[in-house]
């Protein structure tokens, strides 16, 4: 891993009363770098070598870690590097979509133990929690009482204001305006105990890709993740920005304007929604788009098309993201398979060289690696980050 990833963890403190920070410290070097012996700890964090042992038999005590195969030396002793226990701690991932809703256990390392997924054509509150709450049960009966009591919380993605849709189909539905006054953490409060944390489903899915997937690469950058609606989140300093109320990089609302000249927003122009809606015009089943395992190859006439157009408003929406701070890399991720990704990201790269870059610095053009299921594992990661890993930026998120 080189060496400019390090520069998102603050040195370590050594002095009496911040051996939270540390371990959080030493959690977050394994988890970022994989398994490395305590010296190469005590180098990265910056702590004295006695202080990386003790934290390091602290947490192995408490089941958070375990050694590795000793690795043998030209001289010397055995190095024995550290890793993530697996069974350490665990969290459930909830996401709620506008096409499905999906929950997840996942452990520490990114493994999904388990998941369930419900889908629909509207998102009826009733029916997800019951889904939620069912599911749970199911999936603590199976995996036993040692690893469920390794369960650290429930983190559940979700819409932004989800009762704002502009999806023509689903504007006025009651499903969806029904949404505006039901409380998801209190909700699922009635049915289980663990702490819940809640976070725009593109926040989510930006975390899911910063801690498992290409987000190690970069120290700022903004994200795109297309599903029915597109969204996104922003990356400073390696960590993922919330901001004050939990919307920071709210990108599916940047302005756009339509062929006609209308006021839009990017989510109206650049969104799997208008190539269900193509679809269905020419009478084929749009939820051949959601099925799995994810193959787009029988409708490429129609996905090369939407391709065009949603290539170039990314590529918009790139430069006016990057006027605002010079992000280093752009990633695109979304709920569509790796052939469509990777031609979306092609694509944007070649628009972007006609942009008029006057004033800007132009951000490299990347794709994600994590998917579909992106929002659901980034949900899970929210109790795990809150409790056991370092974030960079809390301080920037708390209002004053």
């Amino acid at each position: 891993m080189p060496n400019s990833v390090v520069r998102s963890i603050s040195a370590g403190l050594s002095q009496k009363g911040v051996s939270n920070h540390n371990e959080r410290l030493l959690l977050t070097l394994l988890q970022r770098h994989g398994d490395m012996p305590a010296s190469d700890l005590a180098r990265l964090s910056g702590l004295s070598a006695p202080a990386v042992s003790a934290i390091l038999k602290r947490l192995e005590s408490n089941g958070l870690l375990m050694r590795g195969v000793p690795v043998r030396g030209k001289v010397g002793k055995p190095s024995v590097p550290m890793k993530l226990a697996p069974d350490g701690v665990l969290a459930f991932g909830v996401k709620i979509g506008r096409r499905s809703a999906d929950l997840l256990l996942m452990d520490v390392t990114g493994a999904v133990r388990v998941q369930k997924q419900l889908k629909y054509l509207s998102p009826v509150a009733a029916d997800v929690f019951t889904f939620v709450s069912e599911g749970m049960a199911d999936i603590i009966a199976g995996v036993g009482p040692d690893v469920a009591d390794r369960i650290c919380g429930i983190g559940v993605a979700a819409p932004f204001e989800m009762w704002n849709w502009t999806e023509p189909t689903a504007t006025n539905t009651p499903e969806f305006i029904g949404w505006k006054d039901v409380n998801i953490t209190a909700e699922i409060g009635k049915f289980s105990t663990l702490p819940v944390s809640l976070v725009n489903d593109a926040t989510a899915a930006c975390k899911a890709e910063h801690i498992f997937g290409r987000g190690k690469e970069f120290r700022d950058y903004a994200y795109f993740f297309l599903g029915a609606f597109i969204g996104g989140g922003i990356v400073l300093n390696h960590s993922v920005f919330e901001g004050r109320q939990g919307n920071a990089g709210a990108l599916g609302s940047l302005p756009s304007v339509s062929p006609m000249g209308e006021s839009k927003q990017l989510v109206d122009m650049a969104s799997i929604h208008l190539l269900e809606a193509r679809l269905t015009e020419v009478g084929i089943d749009p939820g051949v788009v959601w099925q799995m395992p994810q193959d787009w190859s029988g409708i490429t006439r129609y996905v090369d098309l939407w391709l065009g157009q949603t290539a170039q408003e990314i590529a918009k929406a790139c430069l006016a993201t990057c006027s605002v701070i010079d992000f280093e890399a752009i990633l695109i991720d979304g709920a569509m398979p790796e052939d469509v990704r990777a031609a979306l990201v092609e694509r944007v790269r070649r628009y972007m060289v006609n942009q008029d870059t006057r004033g800007l610095l132009s951000p490299r053009i990347e794709s994600g690696s994590i998917g579909a299921n992106a929002r659901a594992i980034g949900a899970a990661c929210g109790p795990i980050l809150n409790g056991f890993l370092l974030n960079t930026n809390a301080g920037l998120s708390v209002a004053s």
